[in-house]
Order: C-alpha cells, then structure tokens, then sequence
C-alpha cells in the first residue's frame, strides 16, 4: 500500500512546518487529491491516522479535497473533465488527451495551536 509511505512523507513535511513555526499541536490538515493520482482516499486518510499516533498531529482533522481530473485534446482542441487515465475525450471520442489537473497531490493547509 503506497498511500502508508505518502502519509508517512506528509507527516514529516507537517511536523517539520509545525516545528518552524514552535506549535503544541496540528489541529487538521487539508490534502488536495487529484483524481488521477493513483490513491485512494480512505486508505490515505487510514494511514495518515496511524502514522500520526504518538506525534504532534496525532487526533488532527484530516480532509481529503478532491481535485477533478482535466485534459486538452489535441483533435477537438478542448479542455475536457477525465475520469480515468486512457478514456476518450467526452466530445469527440479521440484518445489524444493531455492531462492538464487531477495528478497532483499537496498539502493545502495545516491548521496549529
């Protein structure tokens, strides 16, 4: 399960933030998840859950912001909503799609007290 060492990369990108800026505690987190990133999001929330236990973000709301997956295709020349990696394009049926949003995942914010 790749999303256990994704959570595990977020906590310490969270604790190091939380550090620099001398917090007790992380209150919640927001993830983006593009939906073409390849994680699921309750396996991620699971896992972020398990790898904070006994540390600073430990209880700290966890929300997964789900980000649409976009493409450009090269035939019809439009910007179209994609679902899943190797559909075709919704208006003309071509598969010559390039991906514009929905890959990426980033922390949006980290909320500490």
């Amino acid at each position: 399960m790749h999303e256990m060492s994704l959570a595990e990369s977020m906590l310490d990108i969270v604790e190091s933030t939380a550090r620099k800026h001398h917090a007790q505690r992380v209150t919640s987190v927001q993830f983006e998840l593009g939906a073409l990133s390849h994680a699921d999001r309750e396996a991620l929330a699971f896992a972020f859950d398990v790898v904070a236990r006994g540390s600073i973000a430990e209880g700290a709301r966890f929300e997964v912001i789900e980000v649409p997956g976009t493409a450009w295709c090269m035939l019809c020349s439009k910007t179209v909503g994609l679902a899943k990696r190797g559909d075709a394009c919704p208006e003309c049926g071509h598969y010559q799609l390039t991906v514009t949003q929905g890959e990426a995942m980033r922390i949006a914010s980290i909320e500490i007290i």
